[in-house]
């Protein structure tokens, strides 16, 4: 079997993203001990990830580059925005707590959509926050190996992720 569209992948891989000196920073690594497992083609990552392995065979190895703009865009200036810190304010949360630079704070926008959005600085009644993605403007470079390909079942399509062994359990 080949990694295609509707098939269930597991993989390991190791994400290095160039830091600001230009120098390869290792920044996550997933293991055989704790594959990942997707649906590839629904799976939400890069087109540009999945673009680079579609065709491959389990046991196959792969190191690619993704761009920013296949991976997570450009970093966008107007997704850095001053919100009042009355926006913060609820019972539940202790504010001095929440409000920590470098926090990532779920939040929803007018549309409803779900964005995460890290504290950059506080001042005297403003949070700033960046809601780009942590990986927006970066160029990622991936290397791993395909560990093992099955079909997806109409059920897992249907949800849009995998279920059993490294995937979703609904009780």
């Amino acid at each position: 079997m080949k990694v295609e569209k509707n098939n269930v992948v597991a993989l390991t891989y190791s994400l290095s993203i160039p830091d600001s000196e230009g120098e390869t920073d290792v920044v996550e690594v997933v293991s055989e001990t704790d594959p990942m497992y997707f649906i590839h083609g629904i799976s939400g990552l890069p087109e540009g990830f999945e673009s680079q392995i579609e065709g491959l065979s389990a046991g196959d190895t792969f190191d690619f580059t993704v761009t920013a703009e296949e991976g997570y865009g450009e970093y966008d200036e107007e997704a850095v925005v001053d919100l009042p810190k009355s926006v913060f304010q609820t019972d539940e949360v202790d504010q001095d707590e929440l409000l920590q630079v470098g926090n990532i704070i779920p939040m929803t926008n007018e549309d409803g959509e779900r964005l995460h959005g890290q504290i950059i600085e506080i001042r005297d009644d403003v949070v700033i926050m960046n809601f780009n993605h942590p990986l927006a403007g970066k160029e990622m470079h991936f290397e791993g190996k395909i560990l093992s390909i099955r079909a997806a079942t109409p059920e897992e399509i249907s949800h849009g992720h995998v279920h059993g062994v490294g995937g979703v359990h609904h009780h």
